[in-house]
Order: C-alpha cells, then structure tokens, then sequence
C-alpha cells in the first residue's frame, strides 16, 4: 500500500464524502483525489522522476493536505518547511535536500527574497492561495494537467517525504521516511485510534510535523474529514472541540495546558462527540494531564517517537490512562508500550539491554524506521546501531513493558557523581499551585561539576518566592536532586514542537566553560 491508495480507496467508495474543510471552505474525497491527480500529473510534466525533492513552506491549509497525497501519487518527495524558521535556515534545508521546486504561501514566498539568489537547486518558484512576486501560481502550474491518475508505478521503497529534524542541538537533519516506512506507521496509529468514516478530526498541529502528519493521514485512512485550523488559537480549538462535531485531535501538551488557562468557561463545554485526544512531542505533568482528562472527559492516548521513527514507537492507551485514574497513578507517568510491530529495550553506553527498571537509552526498531538521514552516512550510522534507533533519550522499562522517560541523555546533571534527570524535578514543581511550566538545567559548579537550577513560569495572578519553592522540594526530593536556585521568566523557550530549547537555557551560565552540556 502506498499512501495515496488511501484517499483513491475513499474517493472511489464514497466520493461525495468530505476530506476536508477549512472555515466555509468543504472539498469532497472526489475533489480531492482529482485535485491530487492533476498536480502529480504536473510534477510529472515538469520532468520530476521518482525520489526527486519538491519543498513546501505553508501553514496549515487544506493545499497542504492534498500535497502530500499527489506526491505520494509522481513518487516526488515533499520536503515540508517549518513555516517559523528564519530565511537562512529555509535556504539550508532547500540547499541540502536539494529541492527543486518550492511551493510557497505569498508571505511566506516574499519572506525568502533575501535569500532566493542562494537557492541555485530551485528550478520554479510557485505560490499558493495568492499571488507572490517571482513565483508562478500553483492554479496555473496544474491548469490543462488531466485528472485522471499518472502513468507511474511508484513502488514501496519509495522515499515518501524527508522531514528536518528540530535541531534543538545544531544543524537540522533531513529524516528519510519510505512509503512502506510511513504505511507501516499508518496501519500502527490506526489500530491505536481505531478512526472510522464519519470521525471528524481536528488538524491544529502544524502539518509539517511528524506528529501531525500521521494523524493527518490516519484520519484520511479511515475516511474521515479533516477540519483543519490555520494557527493555534486556544479559543478556536476549544469551540472546535465542543461545537464543532470533532470526534479526534491530536493536541502537543502545551496547546492543552492554553485551552485549560487561557479559555475560561472551557470546564464548563459539553464535549459529548469528542472520543478521543492524541497527545505527544514533549512531555506533559502529570496534573495537567489530569485536569484535561477531567474537562474533556474522553479518552487519550500518548504517543512516544521522533521524526525519525514516522512519529511513534510507543503509545499509552486509553485502557492505560484508565488504570492510572483508577489506583496506579505512576501509568500517567509512562510513555506506554511497544506498538505493534515494534520492539523497544533500554540499553547501556555500548548498546546492551539492562535489566527492568535500571536507567539507559531507549532504543527501538520496527518497520517505521527512517531509511536514513539525507547524505549523512556517519550520522545515519551512529542513530541506527544494529538495527535499532538509538532514541537519545533516557528511560526505564518495567516487567510489563511499559516505558518511562526520564530526559534527554544529554539533558542528564551530573552533580557531585550522581546522575540528576530533570524531569523527576519538574514533576514536583509541577505539583506547586502557582506554577505554571518549570524547566530544570544544570549549570556549573566548582564544588560539584554541576548544581541544579530551576526556571520557573508562574500562574497568572499567582506569586511564589524562590525561597518558597526550594522549601517546597525540601520534602519531595533527595538532597542532591533539590534545586539550588530558582529563575522565573515569562515564557519557556520551546521549538515548534513544543519542546523546551534548554541549551536556550543553558547558554548564559556555560558560556566560557570549556564543559558544555547538551
């Protein structure tokens, strides 16, 4: 199965269905396999063969949706764009991957202009719902192309996109995902959210994300309708999620902790259509995770992975999150277990598996693994060791299998000896009322290598003292794991994933220390 035989499937059994919709704008399962024809049909003209990189920088639009799909359909590989990059990092990911054509929305096109003279791989610059100075519009690329399906056989080994990693720690790598890499991940997720026709699914996440992807397509998989917002707007999703007839959405944790703040009758909504919310790229306290399934009142499912395993490896399910509710509030905790197909195990420094409930890397392989990072051999080779992907993220696995993460590898402390993992301290800071988000870094100690510090965004219209929330971890945490001091700022730096930036963190207290961390 490649991932268009999907959307061709439902067009052909109920074509007036919807695929999509974006405020008044509806598009039927029909449109939608004769929009993506044309447009494969075009990238053919064009001279693209299979494996051929096209690049997309857009936010969230029903376009975007049915770009991946006509791709899919010429074999070319979408490079998507993380529309909040700066123009040099645009050109580097356009440079590496090689792209030769750039879909654009016209802002976003017009934000390029300062580096468009580097961008020597681009073969033709086209906008998107608009207009663009130096780019031809995509309704006259595709203009005459014929609907019906191309003459070519894309194959299974197929590279069906490359997405760029956050580069939270240096250079983005482009993450090579093949067709059967992705259906694999496909037929996974719609197992995990059993999707079915009618099952209306919210697209919030940015769908250049690999989170947001799957979902995207899952929902598509199950021929139900994606209703697909723009931007994040905690006001527009909670309407959406309680007036809107959405029955599915996958939510990053810091959306759902700004619908349950920043909307302030949003424990007070009917949610009855809702059944399920997906959640995931970053780590989520457990007292909020708490408090949304309280408001919500439907079930959840976690998702544990990276780009370069399509999305997941492993899910929590709502049976698990059910558990946890009901007397084993430690499963709130976990990142679930193995997906089907997949196997997970903790292992040491030299890639051996420890024993049930010891520390190490989370390692994972099944058939969702990335084909490789673009042109990075040695790269490529080091994050899949025999086979496995080596995660980087420390973990514990206990007898039934379920995973915990602890931190990134490198996020580890090491202060005087002892091994620190900062999330075991943001959980207890999390539990303090007046704070909102907390992130723990260690910074340079003469004594102990390392010491740890707090960085602390509090509550609207709440107040704590630094004094207040050392005394507070007093009771909660070992010696050496309790903060020694305590920063507070209006807002964590995060990536568009979500993830806090801690080298951001960090970087003012290592600056001229020969020892970096992270």
């Amino acid at each position: 199965m490649r991932l268009h035989d999907n959307l061709d499937y439902h067009a052909r059994q109920a074509p007036d269905s919807i695929f999509a919709e974006m405020g008044e704008r509806q598009i039927s399962y029909a449109e939608a396999q004769l929009e993506a024809n044309r447009l494969a049909n075009a990238l053919i003209a064009e001279g693209l063969q299979i494996g051929d990189r096209v690049a997309i920088l857009s936010k969230n639009s029903i376009e975007m949706a049915v770009f991946y799909f006509a791709c899919s359909k010429a074999g070319v590989a979408p490079v998507p764009l993380n529309y909040r990059l700066a123009p040099p990092e645009w050109a580097y990911i356009l440079n590496d991957s090689g792209s030769k054509l750039l879909v654009a929305q016209p802002e976003l096109a017009a934000a390029l202009e300062p580096v468009r003279q580097d961008l020597g791989e681009i073969k033709r610059f086209l906008s998107v719902n608009g207009k663009a100075e130096g780019c031809d519009e995509l309704s006259d690329f595709v203009a005459g192309q014929p609907t019906t399906a191309p003459d070519r056989f894309v194959p299974l080994t197929a590279d069906l996109y490359q997405m760029y990693t956050s580069g939270t720690t240096g250079r983005p790598k482009g993450a090579v995902l093949s067709q059967e890499a992705v259906c694999w991940q496909l037929y996974q997720a719609m197992v995990g959210f059993s999707i079915s026709s009618g099952e209306r699914g919210l697209i919030v996440a940015p769908m250049y994300h690999a989170a947001a992807g799957i979902c995207t397509f899952a929902i598509v998989g199950g021929g139900g309708t994606l209703v697909i917002h723009e931007d994040f707007d905690p006001k527009a999703v909670v309407d959406a999620l309680s007036d809107g007839g959405i029955t599915v959405s996958l939510l990053v944790p810091a959306m759902i902790q700004f619908c349950l703040v920043a909307v302030p009758d949003v424990a007070e909504r009917n949610y009855e259509k809702l059944r399920l919310l997906i959640y995931g790229a970053s780590a989520i306290a457990e007292a909020s995770l708490r408090q949304a399934m309280e408001t919500f009142g439907c079930d959840f499912v976690q998702g544990y992975g990276m780009t370069e395993t399509t999305a997941a490896v492993s899910y929590l399910m709502p049976e698990d999150h059910r558990r946890g509710l009901a007397g084993e509030p430690g499963l709130l905790l976990s990142a679930g277990r193995a997906l089907i197909g997949t196997e997970i195990r903790i292992v040491d420094g030299e890639g051996k598996p420890v024993p049930n409930g010891t520390i190490g890397e989370v390692a994972a392989r099944g058939p969702q693994l990335m084909r490789g990072y673009w042109n990075l051999e040695e790269a490529t080779a080091e994050a899949l060791r025999d086979g496995w992907m080596h995660t980087g993220d420390a973990g514990i696995m206990d007898d039934e299998g379920f995973v915990y993460i602890q931190d990134r590898v490198k996020d580890m402390i090491i202060s005087g000896g002892e091994n620190v993992y900062p999330r075991e301290i943001e959980d207890v800071l999390y539990e303090h009322p007046a704070v909102a988000e907390a992130a723990v870094i260690g910074i340079p100690d003469e004594k102990w290598g390392e010491t740890v510090k707090a960085v602390v965004v509090l509550k609207e219209g709440e107040e704590a003292t630094s004094e207040e929330l050392l005394a507070f971890c007093k009771g909660r945490l070992g010696g050496y794991k309790r903060p020694r001091s305590v920063d507070f700022i209006a807002a964590l730096p995060r990536n568009p994933s979500g993830k806090v930036l801690k080298k951001d963190l960090r970087e003012p207290y290592w600056a001229g220390h020969d020892r970096r961390v992270g």
